[in-house]
């Protein structure tokens, strides 16, 4: 649930995809070639942007949202992502 997510904030991210399927792309792959020991099968979240689940309204999320363990790249690339039900 929404109300579980301990990682972090929970995300709102443009899109996902396996940190494999970035590595050797440019400029996202240089961003995580710069992890050390990355699991090519952990899920990252691209252009994502913090979730107020208490307001959906105007910060509702029409892409995937996500709770990551990582987001040292500020939005850009969030890593250790696990979607989200939003179906309250």
């Amino acid at each position: 649930p929404a109300d579980q997510c301990t990682t972090g904030p929970i995300q709102c991210c443009q899109s996902t995809q396996t940190a494999g399927s970035l590595l050797g792309t440019d400029p996202l792959g240089d961003l995580l070639s710069t992890l050390p020991s990355l699991d090519p099968t952990v899920l990252v979240g691209i252009t994502c942007s913090p979730l107020n689940i208490l307001g959906l309204g105007a910060n509702s999320c029409s892409a995937q949202p996500v709770c990551c363990t990582n987001n040292t790249f500020n939005g850009v690339i969030a890593v250790g992502c696990t979607p989200v039900n939003l179906n309250l």
